[in-house]
């Protein structure tokens, strides 16, 4: 365990915004953790944790401690007739531990393929894509509550998800740090591939299966989105508006077009993105930062833009939204103020 004075963020944050931490520490186990909880440094200092950096918009420079885990590994801890139970480490990339999945043949994981981040992250955010979420595989997660240092084990039920969110998002923001998630994987995988153009992507392969399923969602988020390296961003950044079908019935008298997904019988969510681009603002720019060209829920960083600067297109994209439809798309992206 390492601690870094004045430590760059560029690297730690995929839309590349260049700022820095007064300090930045990597853990590599709970043992560590727990040392870094009860030290000094964090008791006189303000600190934050981060995962893989796909989630966050740093507005400036961080005037405290950034936290970063490398507790790794895979671990099978349970085993039944019809599911394995894998407990994996924070710091493990999500998309290793999604390969891991279906390379076993162990389905439930294979939707999320190529989602950004690191497997602590999943049960904040509840991730999720293409008619999947991850609290559909979550069994448990296991967190260390920054107040005293104690283990706490939630199980699903107990961590409140809901659409993009979780209880770590709400009443236990900033409480507790998850160290382990343990999935429930299906020995017997069912394939979910009916939602939007992961149902026609899925025929372009020989056999419908949780292998051809992850290749299919791979193919589709490739084309769609950004890669990070090149163009700075953080995947979709904004969630998808649920509405009323009321609202939903008078806008869809205007726009027959409106595409849309059943989520109750009272309500309906409607793609971001495609209200944004009824907006006209697909491809537009405004100096350093963009709307992407082929995915306008994705915010661009065409380099050397700041926080600010991704902020202000925000809110102008958010404002002629409301204006044209009557609904409020909220930003999917954690946005940190140093």
């Amino acid at each position: 365990m390492k601690t870094l004075e004045n430590f760059s963020l560029i690297n730690h944050n995929t839309f590349g915004i260049n700022v820095q931490a007064n300090y930045f520490i990597e853990y590599a186990s709970v043992t560590e953790l727990k040392e870094l909880l009860g030290s000094d440094l964090l008791k006189e200092n303000k600190f934050f944790h981060i995962g893989g950096g796909s989630n966050l918009l740093f507005i400036n420079d961080y005037e405290g401690v950034i936290l970063h885990s490398q507790i790794k590994g895979i671990e099978k801890t349970k085993e039944t007739k019809s599911h394995v139970f894998l407990r994996a480490g924070a710091g493990e990339k999500w998309d290793s531990f999604v390969e891991h999945c279906v390379n076993n043949n162990w389905g439930g994981a294979e939707n999320l393929s190529l989602i950004p981040g690191e497997v602590g992250a999943t049960p904040i955010q509840n991730i999720g894509a293409y008619g999947a979420e991850v609290k559909d595989i979550i069994d448990s997660v296991e967190c260390i509550e920054i107040a005293t240092g104690e283990k706490k084990i939630f199980t699903n039920k107990a961590c409140a998800f809901g659409y993009r969110d979780s209880i770590f998002k709400n009443s236990f923001r900033n409480k507790y740090i998850v160290c382990y998630v343990t999935y429930k994987l299906a020995k017997n995988p069912v394939l979910n591939v009916n939602y939007g153009s992961l149902a026609t992507e899925i025929q372009q392969y020989d056999g419908q299966n949780i292998q051809n399923a992850r290749k299919a969602v791979i193919a589709i988020r490739q084309r769609k989105l950004p890669e990070p390296r090149v163009l700075g961003n953080a995947g979709s950044f904004y969630m998808n508006p649920i509405i009323s079908i009321e609202h939903f019935k008078e806008l869809q008298a205007s726009y027959p077009e409106i595409p849309s997904f059943h989520v109750s019988e009272k309500e309906i969510k409607v793609p971001a993105g495609w209200l944004i681009e009824q907006c006209g603002w697909k491809g537009k720019a405004i100096g350093k930062v963009a709307v992407h060209g082929s995915q306008a829920l994705v915010l661009i960083n065409k380099g050397g833009a700041n926080g600010l600067d991704i902020i202000y297109l925000s809110d102008k994209i958010r404002e002629s939204v409301k204006e044209k439809f009557g609904i409020d798309i909220v930003p999917e992206v954690n946005i940190i103020f140093g």
